[in-house]
């Protein structure tokens, strides 16, 4: 049976045991010493299942329990020359081939209808609140990296993170923009669809009233 690609922590600890043979705990201190929190969800109650996973597709293998005083015996897990290459691979298409994510926000985005145009302004204005923060928080950790003479090489996606926050914060300010000027387009009808629901309309009789809604088909929309 063929690994399925579905968690990143599994890539992770394949990584991790490509260096040397780890026990679990250790897997998770290195990961946490690196820093892959920004990048990866580590859940150290998740990581033994996907050890056994992928101990069961062959890609890792036991390779020795130690004990550590009075301490429960842990069992040390090695790479297999499959496991490496399945790495590689993996790698080898997070790195080559864009995939469709799905950000919440992205998710938030595509129901903004159900808000006002009013209410969305004011969360949006908290948000590129938030969104100045942790960009400046991420750039000052950069800094200390940089200042700690890392190499450039292990700071990467911690600055593709502080782009994507710059590019997300250069679209919401403009959003907010025009939303606060009143030019975001058809803003005037948003509102009015919402005027016209707290009077008991249905969204059928709003279709057929406002143009911005020109090419739906409202036999579809709620009666």
């Amino acid at each position: 049976m063929a690994y399925r690609r579905s968690n990143p922590l599994a890539l992770a600890v394949l990584c991790c045991v490509t260096e040397r043979p780890m026990y679990p705990y250790e897997i998770t201190t290195t990961l946490r010493e690196r820093g892959k929190e920004g990048s990866i969800r580590l859940n150290f109650g998740s990581l033994y299942a996907v050890i056994k996973n992928l101990a069961k597709h062959g890609l890792i293998e036991e390779s020795q329990t130690e004990r550590d005083g009075n301490r429960p015996e842990r069992t040390v897990y090695a790479i297999t020359p499959e496991g490496k290459a399945e790495a590689i691979d993996w790698l080898r298409a997070l790195i080559s081939e864009p995939a469709k994510e799905y950000p919440q926000f992205e998710a938030g985005l595509s129901f903004l209808p159900m808000l006002e145009p009013d209410d969305v302004l004011g969360l949006l204005r908290h948000r590129l609140d938030r969104i100045d923060e942790q960009i400046v928080f991420a750039d000052e950790m950069c800094e200390l990296a940089s200042s700690a003479n890392l190499p450039e090489l292990f700071l990467i996606e911690g600055r593709y993170a502080l782009a994507m926050m710059r590019a997300e914060r250069e679209f919401v300010a403009g959003v907010v923009d025009q939303l606060a000027a009143g030019t975001y387009p058809e803003q005037d009808q948003w509102r009015q669809v919402h005027q016209m629901r707290s009077v008991g309309m249905t969204f059928a009789e709003i279709a057929a009233q406002l143009p911005m809604f020109g090419g739906i088909d409202t036999s579809k929309l709620q009666k």
